[in-house]
């Protein structure tokens, strides 16, 4: 199913406060979870471990440093997608509730 047109305005709009307290705390920690793996990827194996890392090779280059340049930004990407797939799931089955209490 996909999201219709104002299926967003009618979840801001929600007078079920449970509905939407539960929802947010979802949202929450999706992000709080995404953030935390960033974080580790980020700095802990870019600037952290970086020693242990370099002691394995990839595509001819120390681990530890293809992490700092570019696998954090490769990770960031992929977190981005992975949010905004998450997320359309949590707001489809917001919706498919919403309407099924509706009936």
């Amino acid at each position: 199913m996909r999201l219709e047109k104002g299926d967003i305005q009618r979840m801001a709009e929600d007078k079920k406060i449970e509905r939407r307290q539960r929802f947010a705390g979802r949202v929450r920690s999706l992000m709080l979870r995404l953030l935390i793996i960033w974080f580790v990827v980020s700095f802990g194996f870019g600037i952290l471990l970086v020693e242990p890392l370099n002691e394995i090779r990839l595509g001819g280059y120390k681990l530890g440093f293809w992490f700092a340049q570019q696998g954090s930004i490769f990770i960031f990407i992929a977190l981005i997608f992975a949010f905004s797939s998450v997320m359309t799931r949590l707001e489809r089955d917001y919706v498919d509730r919403e309407k099924e209490s509706g009936k």
